[in-house]
């Protein structure tokens, strides 16, 4: 049944008294994702929520989540993939909640768990978290789900790529059947319609653009050059850009060498991929964004989470594992209607990932040269090469199931041990 669209917030019956503290935070025009989205959530509907990167999504259900619980009282539990995008969803909570009492707790990896223990131990209504550190406080017995009023998946494609599909499954298990459930994503891959087949109760769905659009803002080219002319090329290509520039590697390995190469080049340029500790992370992010930096060298683990206006041109220094990384990473570019350009370097034999990405967005991209950089032709017949990487935290082979009478258990070498290996 076609939704109707709303010009403004006054349309969506958003209580009175968040409608207030929508105006004084300056939000007057909903976006279609959250014109759609917030009243059928206030329906205290299930919702599958697809969306491109950037659009509102986290206003979308974060509106309708606050003005159940200050009504209620109740508690919602907010999982997202990675450290960034907690601290993105809190930035945007927060100055919803100012002034109704309602309180959060982040419970991420990478920072000591005791003061989240600590925390967990006040009064809070909102918990925000990361699939495996939850489990962590789970298996310490710091808290329960039985309390869970309102469940919201953000960025759940991300979630399923990066491994997180036995931890979401055994979150599912732990939560009330008698829920609702907010899920939403920028792609919908088939693991999301699993979710929603046995957890979700008759959820509607809202797609803003088909699963894979790309936003019409942002402009696209690629490089089709050996891996040996890169550094070169990059360097002849961002002499042209004077905005803020997010440049993406396949490895930390691959960020710390470009990062190092820009610096030597006289390039303001910072880097973020899983060997940085948080406090470097939130450092160089918020250096970036207050234009410390022009340039952030990242891994896949910022292609979600990095909220920062105004970056000019993002560049695929190296392409991604998956078409949907493709989607996900230009994404920080051309936002809330502002016009973005994506620049991606693909090698000859690449021919075949080419074609996926562009098969994916239903759009052929523009191949271009550089007058000093050698150009070559993709090959299509060449194996392609896969680099997809392990899940989150490598195999899960030795995860274990909560023994119902003794606890979590899990082997020390598993996903949820304090010596897992980091993600990249």
């Amino acid at each position: 049944m076609p939704q109707m669209l709303h010009n403004t917030f006054e349309n969506l019956n958003i209580s009175a008294f968040l409608l207030s503290r929508l105006s004084e935070l300056g939000f007057s025009t909903p976006t279609p994702i959250q014109a759609q989205a917030i009243p059928q959530a206030i329906e205290n509907k299930d919702i599958i929520g697809i969306a491109q990167t950037g659009t509102g999504k986290t206003l979308a259900y974060s509106i309708p989540l606050i003005q159940k619980l200050y009504q209620t009282r109740d508690k919602a539990l907010i999982l997202v993939p990675t450290r960034e995008l907690a601290y993105q969803v809190r930035d945007v909570i927060m100055p919803l909640t100012k002034e109704f009492q309602l309180n959060h707790v982040v419970l991420i990896g990478g920072e000591s768990i005791r003061p989240q223990s600590m925390a967990l131990r006040k009064p809070y209504n909102i918990l925000i978290a990361t699939p495996g550190r939850l489990l962590d406080h789970l298996e310490q017995r710091n808290l329960k789900l039985d309390w869970i009023k309102v469940l919201v998946f953000d960025e759940a494609d991300r979630m399923l790529d990066m491994g997180f599909a036995p931890q979401i499954n055994e979150i599912m298990r732990l939560v009330p059947k008698e829920k609702q459930t907010l899920l939403f994503s920028a792609t919908m891959p088939s693991e999301i319609m699993h979710i929603a087949t046995n957890h979700m109760k008759l959820p509607v769905q809202i797609e803003i653009a088909p699963s894979g659009t790309t936003s019409d803002h942002v402009t696209q080219e690629i490089f089709v050059v050996k891996s040996t002319y890169k550094e070169t090329l990059v360097e002849k290509l961002l002499q042209k850009y004077h905005g803020q520039v997010l440049l993406f590697t396949r490895t930390k390995i691959g960020a710390k060498k470009l990062t190092a190469f820009l610096k030597q080049k006289g390039f303001k340029c910072t880097e973020i991929h899983s060997d940085k500790s948080q406090f470097q992370r939130k450092d160089s992010l918020n250096g970036f964004k207050q234009k410390k930096y022009q340039i952030l060298v990242a891994t896949d683990i910022a292609a979600r989470g990095i909220d920062v206006k105004g970056i000019e041109v993002v560049i695929n220094y190296d392409l991604p594992d998956d078409p949907e990384s493709y989607v996900h990473r230009i994404g920080r570019t051309g936002r809330a209607g502002k016009n973005g350009h994506a620049i991606s370097f693909a090698t000859p034999e690449q021919g075949k990932n080419v074609k996926r990405i562009e098969r994916l967005i239903k759009t052929s991209i523009v191949l271009a040269t550089h007058a000093e950089v050698p150009s070559e032709k993709l090959d299509f017949h060449a194996p392609e090469r896969s680099f997809k990487r392990r899940k989150e935290f490598g195999s899960y082979k030795n995860y274990r199931k909560p023994n119902r009478d003794s606890g979590f258990r899990f082997k020390t070498n598993g996903p949820h041990s304090s010596r897992r290996k980091k993600p990249d």
